[in-house]
């Protein structure tokens, strides 16, 4: 062989071995999705907003990224076996919504990103301070106190002569019960008295009806979790049965019959958790990864559940929403 034929070879070589050995090496990250509700499924609106989060920082299905879900169906009994579960798959990270499967994965070591819905992580002590969480989880978290004076405000301007909201909380999770009483605080700082309505199973849900026909709110506030998430049908029907205007955490419940919502973005909540991610997979440390803040808020009205409860709302709150759903 000649010597420009050999060299040639050689060339040829040494620009095939990196791809055939980064072909050979490239690695396909597990991720996990854990929630205290069913499962979310890769194609319902959840799941397509973190797939298409992770695709944007370069991770796609089925080619270096899988995704797994698991969910507790609102038996927060089951979360500590789910939790080990997820160890024992061996996952590079876990996406996590709400406070019991983000304590419940606590305890297992593995990367842990709070999405949304844990309520203050330091006073739950999921994590030791919002700028060092010094464990295993980081993730999304928000001023409660802040949101809940908001969200009765909105309410407020929707019934100017509101005297007694109730309120209804899951008081099972430690998260919930600290956002229920930043709410109770908020509200008595506006001179609104709290009916509080903790509720721990789908039964409870026909008691605190019975309290709110005895008590006769102005208006309810329900904290989000999955217990409350699973039962909103009916307090969507109690609402409008009893024409009580209420206001919720997130967009979804209006989108479903609710009334008004005020809370993070879920775009942007999703897309931010995505970038931690993206970070874990790069060989940070959730101990070393500051808790975030979201900051894009979305405020949402339901004009026919305003209809139906005969309801007028003042142009002025609806000149605030960010989107009114006709």
């Amino acid at each position: 062989m000649r010597r420009r034929d050999v060299l040639q070879l050689l060339a040829g070589a040494s620009l095939a071995a990196p791809y055939g050995v980064a072909a050979q090496t490239a690695k396909t990250y597990r991720l996990a999705t854990f929630t205290a509700t069913p499962a979310i499924p890769e194609d319902s609106p959840i799941g397509k907003l973190l797939t298409g989060a992770m695709a944007q920082r370069g991770y796609t299905l089925g080619q270096n990224l899988e995704i797994e879900a698991y969910g507790a169906d609102a038996q927060l009994a089951r979360l500590p076996q789910l939790a080990r579960d997820i160890a024992a798959g061996k996952f590079d990270a876990v996406v996590v919504l709400g406070w019991p499967p983000a304590d419940a994965m606590k305890a297992t070591g593995i990367p842990t990103v709070v999405v949304l819905g844990a309520g203050d992580p330091v006073a739950s002590g999921l994590i030791a301070s919002l700028a060092r969480p010094g464990g295993n989880v980081t993730g999304i978290s928000d001023n409660a106190t802040t949101l809940s004076t908001k969200r009765l405000g909105l309410l407020k301007q929707a019934v100017p002569g509101m005297r007694k909201v109730a309120m209804l909380w899951n008081k099972e999770d430690l998260g919930m019960t600290l956002r229920y009483q930043a709410s109770a605080d908020a509200a008595k700082s506006l001179g609104t008295a709290v009916l509080p309505l903790g509720v721990a199973e789908p039964d409870d849900f026909a008691d605190a009806f019975i309290a709110m026909d005895r008590e006769q709110p102005d208006a309810i506030l329900m904290v989000a979790d999955a217990l409350t998430l699973l039962n909103r049908k009916r307090v969507f029907d109690y609402a409008a049965a009893h024409r009580l205007p209420a206001i919720y955490e997130f967009d979804f419940y209006v989108r479903d019959g609710g009334l008004m919502s005020y809370g993070a973005d879920f775009k942007e909540s999703f897309g931010r958790a995505a970038s931690l991610v993206d970070r874990i997979f790069k060989g940070a440390k959730p101990a070393d990864l500051p808790f975030e803040e979201p900051t894009r808020y979305l405020f949402v009205v339901n004009l026919k559940a305003a209809k139906s409860i005969g309801l007028e709302l003042p142009p002025t709150l609806l000149a605030l929403a960010d989107e009114v759903i006709e």
